[in-house]
């Protein structure tokens, strides 16, 4: 799941210069339980921004054009906006409408400002608009929502639609004991925010009470109100984190706005610090503390009148403090709460994912239908039961068997027929989840056109993928291309053991099948004591002349100096691989297996070959550098040190029957109830739809 989250254009998010809605985004993403999955879209000049999953769109600046309307058409074509669930949009009720007809999931609406006085929602037209066509609007305070109603009739308004998102700050601890005589103003220093009133009685209080100060911390560039004494000093504009910090040692803080302020985001950070507040009942000031000051009148006589009362009785001082401070909630954490709430709703609304429920899932991989059978046996159609037998809905297309089959003098390779083909099961099955296994054909315009739809695409890797083994450069060109469109990937190679950047990468266990692995080798008999398959390309089929595999030099070693073991050995030395049945037939006839993959011993790496040797009750031998001893025991697998160490286990196995057959059924017991199919197909889903992170998976207890 994905949540952008899109700012005013040249909103500052940034370290030093971060405005109100800056600051509002940063500190509630930050502790979000969806943290993971948000990614914030904006435009500034600055270079130092808030968070790291911040996106600065280039100025768009383009004569005779809106810069706006650039900005969002630069953000809907960002490739990092694609695949978002829920679009946020930060006090830009006009960016809906630009919006609306290229993105069709769930968009949020914030008011930070009087709706009223903004440019998309000033008329009651373009407010009914913006409400038929937005999934939530969040307000900042009750007097912003009741502005944004004003005109609508009562049957008109969803109760479950709109939503109260106030402000918010961290609560910290202070000791009120350590507050000093001081008196704030915090804000432009203009008549809208009551500057002229609050500069008029300080000079006032400071003159008759000398042992108080006044400190006014902001500036106002467009409006000239000066006032001066010995006790009033001006900091001018510092940063959020220093206001704070300085409003642990303020007495007393002003607010005394003469605009309805749609909230009051200094009222709030002072009530929190435990400063006694004064504000005047403009708008949503009052929403701001339960235990501010309000004032009747707001002029310099009131004004005066209310701070030289605190001053001469400091019992209701200190008490107004205390109540401000103890029953102050409107934390990041309450906040936060509330919108990830409402996300969280939207969510499962979406994807409706429950313990019970159907998942669509479209399926593409090479099912290898044009080899009649002979390929059966593999890892795409024991996902596919997989995913069939924990309940889900599954289509199916056979990528390459597609290209095979549709190739035309306009489309020589057959690529374009795939992509027509999975765009119109798309539209025809409309699948919530594409899962993808080397489907190396399908391209990223058909990837892009799935992730506009809001589905959700993971990938499933079986090859190696560490710097120092077979086919290094490809595999790695093959998982990267398309992860700009991934929610997820699954690799049988340790994401830990790779050298390049994959989020949001796990490692998924070669699985077993109960349909495929049938075999109980353990309880029967065998005329061989070790088996062991591989080949020189599975669609090949059969031994490719002049191809060498360093695989051969270690097995025919082996051959040799274990001249008392009957090996049954294919792929190599002349005799061609075996498929389907004939594989199945030959491996019922040995009683141990070799897990030996390409290349040097990967943690945790294995090709499917375990799976069925596992799976059929074979005593099973493998390489200790893979640290498969980090899920089976030595009563379940056989770990060996090196050629010679395999060949005295292989001798000792053969001649310790009871030992042999009893560890190769743990074995057996073991693969099925950790590593079958139905659990690796859950572990799938699980993580890309960010499920049950409660569960524990064997591979994931290490």
């Amino acid at each position: 799941m994905k949540i952008s989250i899109l700012l005013p254009y040249k909103e500052n998010y940034s370290l030093d210069k971060a405005g109100a809605v800056s600051l509002f985004v940063n500190d509630t993403f930050r502790i979000s339980r969806f943290k993971k999955n948000i990614i914030i879209f904006g435009s500034t000049k600055e270079k130092k921004y808030l968070s790291k999953n911040y996106i600065n769109i280039q100025d768009t600046k383009i004569l005779f054009k809106s810069s706006n309307k650039e900005y969002v058409k630069k953000f809907l074509s960002n490739e990092n906006f694609l695949g978002t669930q829920i679009l946020e949009i930060h006090n830009r009720p006009n960016y809906v409408n630009l919006i609306k007809d290229h993105y069709k999931e769930k968009i949020f609406l914030y008011f930070h400002n009087d709706p009223l006085s903004m440019s998309g929602s000033k008329t009651l037209s373009e407010r009914k608009y913006l409400y038929s066509n937005v999934e939530k609007i969040l307000f900042n305070s009750n007097w912003s929502k009741s502005r944004f109603f004003i005109g609508f009739k009562e049957n008109e308004i969803l109760n479950e639609k709109s939503v109260i998102c106030f402000q918010s700050t961290n609560k910290v601890k202070i000791d009120l004991k350590k507050k000093k005589k001081i008196i704030s103003f915090i804000g432009k220093l203009n008549k809208a925010k009551g500057y002229d009133i609050f500069g008029s009685a300080i000079i006032r209080i400071l003159s008759k009470y000398k042992d108080w100060k006044a400190v006014v911390i902001g500036d106002e560039p467009r409006e000239q109100i000066n006032y001066t004494h010995q006790n009033l000093k001006n900091l001018g504009f510092k940063n959020n984190k220093f206001i704070l910090n300085y409003l642990k040692k303020v007495s007393i803080s002003v607010i005394p706005s003469s605009w309805d302020e749609p909230f009051g985001r200094t009222s709030l950070e002072a009530a929190s610090r435990g400063s006694c507040v004064i504000i005047s009942n403009k708008g949503g000031l009052p929403e701001t503390s339960k235990s501010a000051i309000i004032l009747k009148k707001l002029d310099e006589i009131t004004l005066y009148y209310e701070i030289s009362n605190l001053i001469e009785n400091k019992s209701r001082l200190i008490s107004l403090q205390k109540k401000n401070y103890q029953n102050f909630f409107l934390t990041h954490k309450f906040v936060t709460n509330i919108i990830d709430n409402v996300r969280k709703k939207i969510l499962i609304k979406r994807f409706n994912i429950k313990k019970n429920h159907v998942l669509k899932i479209l399926h593409i991989t090479n099912f290898n239908y044009r080899f009649d059978g002979r390929l059966q046996y593999n890892t795409g159609r024991r996902l596919n039961n997989g995913f069939v037998r924990i309940g889900h809905n599954v289509l199916t297309i056979s990528d390459r068997d597609t290209i095979n089959q549709n190739k035309k003098l306009f489309d020589p390779s057959g690529k374009l027929n795939l992509q027509k083909k999975i765009i119109n099961s798309y539209n025809n099955f409309k699948p919530s989840l594409v899962v993808l296994g080397h489907a190396d054909s399908v391209n990223l315009e058909t990837l892009s056109f799935l992730r506009k739809k809001g589905v959700k695409i993971t990938q499933w890797f079986l090859d190696p993928v560490v710097k120092f083994g077979p086919d290094y450069l490809n595999n790695k060109n093959r998982i990267l291309e398309k992860k700009e469109f991934l929610d997820t990937t699954f690799l049988t190679t340790d994401p830990k053991s790779i050298d390049f950047d994959l989020n949001n990468s796990y490692f998924m266990p070669n699985p077993c099948d109960p349909a495929f692995e049938t075999l109980e080798n353990y309880n029967h008999n065998c005329d061989y004591d070790l088996f062991f398959a591989m080949s020189h390309g599975v669609h090949r089929g059969a031994l490719k002349k002049g191809k060498k595999d360093n695989r051969e030099i270690f097995l025919n070693k082996l051959i040799k100096i274990n001249p008392n073991i009957k090996f049954d050995i294919y792929g190599m030395n002349n005799t061609q691989p075996i498929w389907g049945e004939t594989f199945i037939e030959k491996i019922s006839n040995s009683s141990m297996g070799l897990n030996l993959s390409r290349g040097k011993p990967i943690t945790y790496y294995s090709s499917d070959r375990i799976a069925q040797l596992m799976g059929n009750g074979l005593l099973t031998f493998i390489d200790k550098k893979t640290k498969f001893n980090d899920f089976f025991s030595d009563n379940e697998m056989i770990f060996y040190n090196d050629i010679h160490d395999l060949s005295y286990k292989i001798n000792k196995y053969k001649r310790d029957e009871k030992a042999r057959r009893l560890i190769a059924k743990n074995g057996k017991k073991s693969y099925f109830k950790y590593f079958n199919s139905n659990i690796v197909a859950e572990y799938i889903i699980n993580k890309t739809f960010d499920l049950n992170n409660k569960k524990n998976y064997k591979w994931e207890i290490k």
